[in-house]
C-alpha cells in the first residue's frame, strides 16, 4: 500500500512538472465568477443561454481518464457540482495535463457552460481548467473518513471537507449568535467589550486560568464570565442596556456540556427584573429556534421539549425537600453528606460545604427534568450577585433555564445594595480561604462602584451550550477547533 509520505513525494514532483510546463501551482488571482450555489439555482437559465462561466473549489472526486472524465467540486456555498471533461471540448493537451497533474484535494477553476449528461445530471461542460492550489496530502476516503474522534478534532479541516453536515453546523452556529445579536440590538441594547484579563475574577463560581502579565509584573486571570461585573459598572455609568458576546475561560473538567474556553452572551437591562426577564428569555429562545432551525421541538439525552409550550416553574427548595427530605434553609454539612452518600453522588470531602453539597444533590435531580422551564427559589448562599426575594429573603430572584436535564441560561434581578454585596463577597471569600477555588473572589473595586448608586436591573447569560443542546451534540463537537492535548 502506498504511504502518505510516498503520495506527498509524488505530488511534490507534480509541482515541479507544473512549473516545467509553465503552469502555476499556487497563483495569486482567481477568475471564478459563479459559485456552486448560483450554478445550481440558475442552471435552467445558464443552460438556455449557454453563457460561458467559471466555477471553482476543491476537487473531491475524479472519475475516468484519457478522453473522458467527471469531477465533483465543492466550494462551501452549496452542494457539490459535477463537471464533465471531454477530449472534444478541451483538446488533447488540456485534458492530458489535467489527468497527469491534477489530484483530488486540489483547488481548481473550470471554465465552461451548463450541460445535461446522458444520465440527466446537471453538470458543467468544461472547456478549460486552471489550478488554484496544489494539495500535497490526500484527502481521506469520503466513506471511511476520520473514524477516530481525537483525530477528527485535531484535523477538523478534514472533518469539514468530508462532512457537509458539520460544515452546515458551523453556518448555523454563526446564525445562532447573530440571531441573539439582532434580537438585542432591535431592543436598543448596545454591544460592548470588557476586559478578558482581570485582577479579580467575578460573575460566576468557577476555577480561573492564571497567567503572568510581564509589562505590569503581576498575576492576572482570564475572565470566567462575559464581563458581568464590568457591564454592571456600565449600568452605574448610565448605560441602561448593554450586552457582550465573547470568549470566557474556566479551568475545569471536560464533558459533553463543558469546555474550558467557549463563547457566551451576557446582557443587562436597567429598571427591569427577573420576572420581566423570564418573558424576554422565552421570546429569545423561541426566536433562536425559529431563525436557526425553523422549528420549536427538540430532543436531547432521551428528553424532548417544545419551546413554544407553557414553560414550567421548578422551585429549587421544594424539589430538594421532596426528593431528599432536606430543608435547604436549615441543614448542616453532616446531613448533606449523608444524603450524598445515600444517593450515590460523588463529592470531594476536602472541600465539601453545604453550598457544594446542595448543588450536587440538585444536579442529580435536574437530569430528570425535560423542560422547558425556569428554576427559581435558589437559596441566597448559592447566588452572591442576585437580589433577595421580598416574599422570602432566604432565596434570591434568580432563574435558570432548564432544557433536557441541563441548565442552559441564567438570569436574575441584580443585587444593587453595596452593603449586602460586600457581606456576600465576604462569605464567598471565606469559602475560598477554606479551599473552595470555585467560590467567587471578593471584588471590592466593584463594591466601591456600587456605592455610587446602581439602578435596579435584570441580567442574563447563556453560553454556546444552548447551541449544542439544540444541535443534540456535545459542546466540543459544536466548536470548530476544540482544545486538544499536544501530541508528543
Amino acid at each position: 500500500m502506498t504511504s502518505i509520505d510516498d503520495i506527498r513525494d509524488q505530488r511534490v514532483d507534480k509541482v515541479k512538472l507544473l512549473n516545467d510546463k509553465g503552469i502555476e501551482a499556487y497563483p495569486v488571482k482567481s477568475n471564478i465568477d459563479t459559485t456552486n450555489a448560483q450554478f445550481i439555482e440558475e442552471f435552467a437559465t445558464l443552460f438556455d443561454s449557454q453563457r460561458e462561466i467559471t466555477i471553482g473549489g476543491r476537487i473531491i472526486s475524479v472519475r475516468g481518464q484519457g478522453k473522458l472524465g467527471f469531477v465533483d467540486l465543492i466550494d462551501g456555498t452549496s452542494e457539490k457540482v459535477q463537471c464533465f471533461l471531454s477530449l472534444e471540448n478541451m483538446g488533447e493537451e488540456t485534458i492530458s495535463n489535467f489527468f497527469e497533474l491534477v489530484d483530488t484535494g486540489d483547488f481548481i477553476e473550470f471554465t465552461g457552460s451548463a450541460y445535461i449528461t446522458k444520465r440527466e445530471t446537471n453538470a458543467l461542460s468544461v472547456k478549460s481548467w486552471r489550478l488554484l492550489a496544489k494539495s500535497l496530502r490526500p484527502i481521506p476516503d469520503s466513506f471511511y473518513g476520520l473514524e477516530d474522534e481525537d483525530e477528527r478534532y485535531r484535523k477538523r479541516y478534514l472533518d469539514f471537507i468530508l462532512n457537509k453536515d458539520n460544515r452546515d453546523m458551523m453556518k448555523r452556529r454563526s446564525i445562532f449568535w447573530n440571531t441573539i445579536r439582532g434580537f438585542l440590538l432591535a431592543r436598543d441594547y448596545i454591544e460592548v467589550e470588557t476586559p478578558v484579563l482581570e485582577n479579580t475574577t467575578g460573575g460566576a463560581d468557577a476555577r480561573p486560568f492564571v497567567t503572568h502579565h510581564n509589562a505590569l509584573d503581576m498575576e492576572v486571570y482570564l475572565r470566567i464570565s462575559a464581563g458581568e461585573l464590568w457591564q454592571k459598572r456600565l449600568l452605574i455609568a448610565g448605560l441602561p442596556k448593554t450586552f457582550e458576546i465573547g470568549r470566557i475561560f474556566r479551568n475545569e473538567g471536560i464533558s459533553s456540556e463543558h469546555a474550558q474556553d467557549y463563547t457566551q452572551v451576557e446582557f443587562y437591562e436597567a429598571y427591569s427584573d427577573f420576572n420581566k426577564g423570564m418573558t424576554m428569555t422565552k421570546d429569545l429562545y423561541i426566536k433562536i429556534a425559529e431563525e436557526v432551525y425553523g422549528k420549536s421541538t427538540f430532543e436531547n439525552k432521551g428528553l424532548s421539549f417544545d419551546l413554544k409550550d407553557e414553560w414550567a416553574i421548578y422551585d429549587f427548595s421544594k424539589i430538594i425537600l421532596e426528593k431528599y427530605n432536606i430543608d435547604v434553609h436549615a441543614t448542616n454539612v453532616n446531613e448533606v453528606e449523608d444524603k450524598l452518600k445515600n444517593n450515590e453522588v460523588e463529592y470531594d470531602k476536602k472541600t465539601l460545604s453545604i453550598e457544594r453539597g446542595i448543588d450536587l444533590l440538585w444536579k442529580k435531580v435536574r437530569k430528570t427534568l425535560a423542560g422547558p422551564g425556569f428554576l427559581i427559589g435558589i437559596p441566597v448562599y448559592l447566588e452572591p450577585l442576585a437580589k433577595k426575594s421580598k416574599e422570602d429573603e432566604r432565596v434570591v430572584e434568580r432563574f435558570q433555564v432548564i432544557l433536557a436535564g441541563s441548565e442552559v441560561g441564567k438570569g436574575f434581578s441584580e443585587l444593587n445594595d453595596p452593603i449586602d454585596q460586600r457581606d456576600r463577597f465576604m462569605s464567598q471569600q471565606a469559602l475560598r480561604d477554606a479551599g473552595d477555588d470555585e467560590a467567587q473572589m471578593a471584588d471590592m473595586d466593584y463594591v466601591e462602584a456600587m456605592e455610587y448608586g446602581m439602578p435596579p436591573a435584570f441580567g442574563f447569560g447563556v453560553s454556546e451550550r444552548l447551541f449544542s443542546f439544540l444541535e443534540g451534540k456535545s459542546v466540543r463537537e459544536c466548536q470548530a477547533f476544540p482544545l486538544m492535548r499536544k501530541k508528543n
